[in-house]
């Protein structure tokens, strides 16, 4: 599923990211790739989505979390 449709308070794990190389290289720049655990902090209302990886906060974008699938 897309971490779009992951609520707030959620552990899950990244299985792949369906974007372009330019999207995929800021991503993993982030540390977000796939077999990375993360938490979603904030996603449920309208604005970004706020998730941890190994104790840093980042900020998403919308359209960003509908190319990450996740599973939990």
């Amino acid at each position: 599923m897309p971490l779009s449709m992951v609520r707030s308070g959620e552990r899950v794990r990244i299985t792949a990211i369906n974007a372009g190389r330019g999207m995929q290289a800021r991503l993993a720049a982030m540390g977000l790739f796939p077999g990375v655990e993360l938490t979603v902090v904030s996603g449920h209302s309208r604005g970004p989505y706020v998730v941890v990886v190994k104790d840093t906060r980042l900020v998403l974008g919308r359209g960003m979390t509908r190319k990450i699938e996740v599973t939990a």
